[in-house]
């Protein structure tokens, strides 16, 4: 069924899925469809507005597996050169086609080969519905919650009430329910053969699902959660950056209120490393008055570092860069 290699961009995307037929749900996912001819993998992702370095990054650790991610690996590093939209737009298809299509599919094929009337067939209905509750549970939370916030992440907020660390990915309560429900269909399988073979199908299909799922999950904690991890440190530094911008403008006119001369002298006297006793005898004023212009000139300039003050004296020319111990 499947031909382990690592496909590159220049591969035909027929090969790549004659060899891996398991991966065309894959294809909707990401937003391609069939139809693509002889063209290369890069030609199919280009033609479809796919990123090709992140559809082959997910296809080749698909097929290739993750045995290398034991329980002893350290934690997977961010890769820059993949694009967190198209991960993202690949994780919210994947989600809408097992919540929409292959979850109320399953459950078709379970209640036409099983009796309704039957304790027994009820209890395997009642096991799938609620392994299916776990599962729908989950995604809508990321739905609801990781996704919305990615999306600010791309657009440059960094939200401080949550993190990548805060997305749990355990399915353990769901796993158990399947591993029941596929023991009862197993010790059910009813004598005639037409029903059996409907069962037995359908058995095949919750044990694909159940891979599918397991790969969508560690496409999510090895790919996915880096990519985040990655994106949240960028986002942060140009939070910072952006922040001492601001700072800077509003002390050059901006503000609508302007430092006092004595504070401008606390700020050049922090620049060049004074504790706040050594302003207060500097300037001849008490230890209690420099911590009122401190706490004035951090409200007004909302600085609250000696990077950031001595960046607004350069800027603002109340010292000399010269005169500055970097």
């Amino acid at each position: 069924m499947k031909n382990q290699k690592m496909y590159e961009a220049d591969d035909k995307m027929i090969s790549l899925i004659r060899d891996n037929y398991d991966l065309l749900q894959m294809l909707g996912s990401f937003g391609m469809h069939l139809g693509f001819g002889d063209k290369t993998v890069q030609e199919t992702c280009e033609d479809n507005g796919v990123d090709t370095y992140t559809f082959l990054a997910v296809v080749n650790f698909t097929i290739n597996g993750y045995g290398e991610y034991g329980a002893n690996a350290q934690p997977p590093v961010g890769d820059e050169r993949l694009s967190v939209p198209t991960l993202l737009h690949y994780l919210e298809a994947s989600h809408a086609y097992y919540l929409d299509f292959q979850l109320p599919f399953i459950r078709r094929e379970l209640s036409e080969c099983l009796n309704p009337a039957d304790s027994l067939g009820q209890l395997i209905m009642k096991l799938y519905d609620d392994y299916s509750h776990e599962i729908r549970r989950h995604m809508q939370y990321e739905q609801k919650t990781l996704f919305p916030y990615v999306r600010s992440l791309l657009e440059g907020h960094a939200q401080t009430e949550y993190s990548i660390e805060t997305f749990s990915k355990h399915h353990g309560a769901a796993d158990l329910k399947l591993r029941e429900l596929k023991l009862l269909i197993i010790k059910y399988l009813p004598g005639d053969g037409y029903h059996n073979n409907m069962l037995t199908a359908t058995l095949h299909d919750i044990y694909d699902n159940e891979q599918w799922l397991h790969q969508h999950s560690m496409v999510e904690d090895y790919i996915f959660v880096p990519a985040i991890r990655l994106l949240e440190q960028r986002t942060k530094q140009s939070d910072v950056t952006r922040n001492i911008s601001d700072m800077v403008f509003k002390g050059t006119g901006q503000n609508n209120e302007s430092l006092s001369d004595r504070e401008k002298d606390v700020i050049v006297a922090l620049v060049q490393g004074m504790a706040n006793k050594e302003i207060a005898d500097h300037l001849c004023i008490s230890i209690n008055t420099v911590i009122t212009h401190r706490r004035n000139i951090a409200r007004k300039l909302q600085i609250h570092s000696p990077a950031g003050l001595t960046i607004y004296a350069i800027i603002n020319g109340l010292v000399d860069i010269s005169s500055v111990k970097l």
